[in-house]
C-alpha cells in the first residue's frame, strides 16, 4: 500500500484570487494597511495565525488572533452568498477520483484550510468520500512541520516513506521531506518550481497529465 497526500489550496482548489481578497478585508476590518496580493500567495498554505504572523511579524499576538479570525468571518460571509464557488484546477477531481478507487492507494488531504472549509469544498465539488484521511489547520501545527503528513500516514498504518506529497508550495515540500515522504510540486499554485526544487521537490509538474504520470511511476516503483 502507497499514499498519495494532497495540498488543496493552490494544489485542488483554484483558491489564490480569494485568499488574497478576504486577506485584504481581514486586515482593512482593523484599519491596518493590507499585505500586496504577491505576499498573500506567497504564504498559502501556511495554517492561518502562522500566515497573518509571517505578513505582520511585528503585529502581537493578540492582533494576530484578531486578524486571523476576521479572515474566518470574512471567508464564512463569502461562502454564505447565494453564488459563491470556489474552482478546483481542471483534471484533478478525476484524479482524486482515479485513485481513490484503487484498493493499493490511500489518498489523503494535508492542508492549512480549516476542516470547515474542506468539508464544504469537497462536498460542493463530490470528492468528500475519495479522502481517506484529512489534517488540516485544526488538527496539527502548521506546514512545514511533518505532523500532517505523520499522522495521515499512521492513520493508514503505513511509513511516511511510502507516501508523496503533492503541493504547489515550499511549506508543502519541506512537511514532505520532514516526514520522510516524497515531495511532487506542481506549477499552477503560489510558488515557482525553483523555489520548490530548492525546498526538497523530487519532481515538477506542469500540468495534471505530468503529474498523473509521476504518481503512476511512485506507485509502481
Amino acid at each position: 500500500m502507497k499514499a498519495v497526500l494532497f495540498d488543496c489550496d493552490g494544489t485542488i482548489a483554484d483558491s489564490a484570487g480569494l485568499i488574497c481578497a478576504i486577506m485584504e478585508r481581514a486586515f482593512r476590518r482593523f484599519d491596518l494597511e493590507p499585505p500586496a496580493p504577491e505576499a498573500t500567495r506567497a504564504i498559502i498554505g501556511l495554517s492561518l495565525e502562522t500566515a497573518v504572523q509571517a505578513l505582520r511579524p511585528g503585529l502581537g499576538e493578540a492582533a494576530v488572533r484578531e486578524v486571523a479570525e476576521g479572515y474566518r468571518i470574512e471567508y464564512r460571509a463569502e461562502r454564505a452568498r447565494p453564488d459563491f464557488t470556489e474552482a478546483l484546477f481542471a483534471g484533478m477531481a478525476e484524479l482524486v477520483r482515479d485513485l481513490s478507487a484503487r484498493d493499493a492507494v490511500f489518498v489523503g488531504m494535508v492542508t492549512g484550510k480549516s476542516r470547515r472549509g474542506v468539508a464544504a469544498l469537497t462536498a460542493h465539488h463530490g470528492i468528500a468520500e475519495c479522502f481517506a484521511a484529512v489534517r488540516t489547520a485544526d488538527d496539527c501545527p502548521s506546514k512545514p512541520h511533518p505532523a500532517m503528513v505523520l499522522e495521515c500516514c499512521a492513520e493508514f498504518g503505513i511509513g511516511a516513506e511510502r507516501a508523496v506529497v503533492v503541493g504547489d508550495t515550499t511549506f508543502d515540500m519541506e512537511m514532505a521531506k520532514a516526514a520522510g515522504a516524497r515531495a511532487f510540486g506542481v506549477t499552477w499554485g503560489s510558488h515557482s518550481p525553483e523555489l520548490m526544487h530548492a525546498a526538497g521537490a523530487d519532481e515538477i509538474a506542469r500540468d495534471v497529465a505530468a503529474l498523473s504520470r509521476s504518481i503512476e511511476a511512485f506507485l509502481a516503483g
